[in-house]
């Protein structure tokens, strides 16, 4: 396997090298492609994923999954001739009349390695940036969705040819090899703890990553925030995929004078959007479900209150001790802990005494309250009265900051992550460097000295 994976590598960067500088036709025709693979087969990709989840609502495949992936790739064909071409670059003064630019180039081969809790999504958006880029693509899948991933190994090479698009399946060991390899950049989204594997793996080859991982997103309720709207929008974001989503709120911090009236609020809010089990989505696996199901019988030990709705639901678990598992691990499932503060710098400073989460949500229509977030507060991303929409916008970076991640792609963001910018001098034909160069006279020194 690790001989296929070299030997794939090297065909495609020697394709790599064959066009370093794929046209605008060429990666918009590419895109193109992607959007068909997608579009044709849409009964396809939501039939997979039902079966490796057991059960997962339809809406929501063709909301995060489909149209996320169309949108992407809408967004990159309408605004790639714009990204492409070089930006201009200011120049000192001292050295005009010459000018520089910053130019995009391909960095060659890029090497993906996708989730399972989005498994289409997850794998097609960075492949979608680093194409528009001019760049040749490894995707290596999650072994937990063995049906989407085979649908996507079977897909692939009937829409590209292996030296564009390679779709590489297998276990650990694979993706032990897989992140080994030399990569031009390497792309991983998962667990923190994998993440560090990865990274450390990649370094040896002094392989540049991008790493999307997760941790404890916090969803914050000031003292202004609508109770009624803050409790949908964050049952939205913790029900949405039961919960397995890295920018799913993962507990909730609002002030005890607040705690039972948002309760209410956020049951209400469960009741009216998961009602019963029809738009459902399953766990991907029996550990998982146990290990979330244990989470919860622990805090039952510990003589939490937990209000359940049902199997389905999201469940509340009201001030959980801090030793916990759910308040120690990233939850990545259906427990929601909402714990109370005196007051809302209390909440600030609870948020800050932990590791920077991949999104920071907060309820408050207070303008000073939400530039005392912005300039004292660290997220891969911050969200103000939603969940998880942030995602869905392609002009903003995604990505972490700390133990949520390193680095960021979408859009713009994600074409500039997969190019390298290449800085560009051009000397004009009579250049006023040339009174920079030796023998050097005194009235330089003097000019040098004013700074």
């Amino acid at each position: 396997m690790n001989r296929d994976l070299t030997d794939i590598l090297k065909a495609q960067r020697q394709t790599a090298g064959q066009a370093p500088f794929p046209t605008l036709a060429v990666r918009r025709e590419r895109l193109a492609r992607l959007a068909s693979m997608t579009k044709r087969h849409q009964h396809d990709i939501v039939r997979a994923i039902q079966l490796d989840f057991g059960q997962r609502s339809e809406t929501e495949i063709r909301l995060a999954e489909i149209t996320a992936v169309l949108h992407a790739i809408r967004y990159a064909r309408r605004h790639l001739w714009h990204w492409m071409r070089p930006r201009r670059a200011s120049v000192p003064w001292r050295l005009w009349p010459a000018h520089a630019q910053l130019a995009p180039q391909p960095l060659g081969v890029v090497g993906i390695m996708s989730p399972w809790n989005y498994p289409w999504c997850l794998s097609l958006l960075p492949v979608v940036d680093a194409l528009a880029a001019g760049n040749t693509v490894m995707v290596k899948p999650s072994e937990q969705t063995p049906h989407t991933s085979a649908l996507l190994a079977k897909l692939v090479p009937q829409h590209f040819t292996d030296e564009e698009f390679s779709v590489i399946q297998g276990g650990a060991e694979v993706a032990k090899a897989f992140c080994a390899l030399p990569f031009d950049h390497l792309v991983f989204t998962g667990s923190t703890h994998v993440g560090r594997q990865v990274a450390a793996a990649a370094a040896t080859n002094l392989t540049p990553v991008t790493l999307e991982l997760g941790g404890k997103s916090p969803a914050l309720v000031a003292g202004d925030a609508d109770l009624d709207s803050t409790a949908e929008a964050i049952i939205f974001g913790k029900g949405f995929n039961a919960g397995q989503t890295c920018i799913a709120p993962d507990y909730v911090l609002v002030e005890s004078r607040r705690l039972d009236a948002l309760i209410h609020a956020l049951e209400r809010a469960i009741r009216r959007q998961r009602p019963d089990a029809k738009e459902s989505t399953g766990y991907v696996n029996d550990a998982h479900r146990q290990r979330i199901e244990h989470m919860l019988s622990e805090a039952r030990d510990h003589g939490c209150r937990v209000l359940e709705h049902g199997s389905h639901a999201p469940a509340l678990v009201i001030d959980p001790h801090q030793g916990l598992a759910l308040m120690q691990e990233e939850i990545f499932g259906r427990a929601l802990p909402v714990i109370s503060v005196k007051h809302i710098d209390d909440a600030i400073r609870f948020i800050n005494a932990r590791p920077h989460p991949l999104a920071l949500y907060a309820f408050t229509r207070q303008k000073t309250l939400q530039e005392t977030l912005r300039h004292c507060t660290r997220s891969g991303a911050l969200v103000f009265n939603d969940t998880l929409l942030h995602h869905a916008v392609p002009s903003l970076p995604f990505g972490g900051v700390g133990d949520s991640g390193s680095g960021a792609y979408h859009g713009r963001h994600g074409f500039e992550r997969f190019s390298h910018m290449r800085g560009v001098l051009c000397q004009s034909k009579h250049p006023s460097s040339r009174w920079l160069r030796p023998p050097y006279h005194r009235w330089l020194l003097k000019l040098l000295r004013l700074g």
